[in-house]
């Protein structure tokens, strides 16, 4: 049975706190109660209370641990190897541990190679009523963002290699886009500062409308590269489905 199924069916208890934990191999559910761990990674019971990577020799045997105290469960890593949470946090054995909101979080234990083990996690809050099964609903669009026909035919060729899906892209130069957009839009001049120009200008406007990552400096944290933000900008749009590999046809000569 799925993880949301089997909430969606009822079978979670409503009570605040209440901790569901799967994997491949099993599942548990816990009662909040303060000072208890649950235990997983590769081992078997009674070394961990949930199995993870049980073929995987780069998984530790008592890889991490959830503790419930301060009537929240905090998660801690007791293996050898990087946990990842969601927004891209790695947690190491020696990072302080770390509390896990009401709801859903998926933790991936990193493994052999390329391989990574999921470990869906799922703490009930205080008006959860399990989740609803929606199998025959509309599905929900992504949040796209709005582009005039300048600003998209400029993304798409700052973010080419963004809509190739190539692994770790970056984005071209400001001077490489400029004679590219030359080479396409003779007549409109373009120039590297009329690029940085016309970026910094989508960067104010989508800044503050949501969009899942910063685009503007945070003067409180230090300045990063425009060339970071700029990454921030294509990374967003492409995943959002404004940008999608078929505006790649925009730098096809007519």
């Amino acid at each position: 049975m799925h993880f949301s199924d089997s909430l969606a069916r009822g079978v979670a208890p409503t009570g605040p706190g209440t901790l569901h934990a799967r994997t491949v191999t099993g599942g548990i559910r816990m009662a909040p109660r303060p000072g208890l761990t649950v235990r997983f990674g590769r081992g078997e019971r009674p070394e961990v209370d949930l199995g993870v990577g049980v073929d995987d020799l780069r998984v530790s045997r008592r890889h991490g641990e959830l503790t419930y105290r301060r009537r929240q469960w905090w998660l801690m890593n007791t293996g050898q190897q990087l946990l990842r949470l969601p927004r891209g946090r790695m947690l190491h054995s020696s990072s302080e541990p770390v509390p896990l909101a009401a709801g859903y979080t998926p933790l991936f234990v990193k493994g052999s190679g390329y391989r990574e083990h999921l470990v869906e996690l799922y703490v009930t809050g205080h008006d959860d009523q399990g989740l609803v099964s929606r199998r025959r609903a509309d599905t929900v669009a992504p949040d796209r963002w709005p582009l005039d026909e300048d600003e998209r035919l400029l993304l798409v060729v700052l973010g080419q290699r963004y809509l190739l899906y190539e692994e770790d892209p970056r984005p071209l130069s400001y001077g490489r886009a400029a004679d590219q957009l030359g080479y396409l839009r003779p007549e409109e001049a373009w120039s590297e500062r009329k690029v940085e120009y016309r970026i910094e200008a989508v960067r104010r406007r989508l800044h503050g409308t949501g969009f899942p990552y910063p685009l503007m400096h945070d003067t409180s944290a230090g300045r990063p590269s425009d060339n970071s933000l700029l990454h921030n900008l294509l990374k967003g749009l492409v995943e959002s489905t404004t940008l999608v590999p078929p505006d790649l046809d925009l730098m096809e000569e007519d």
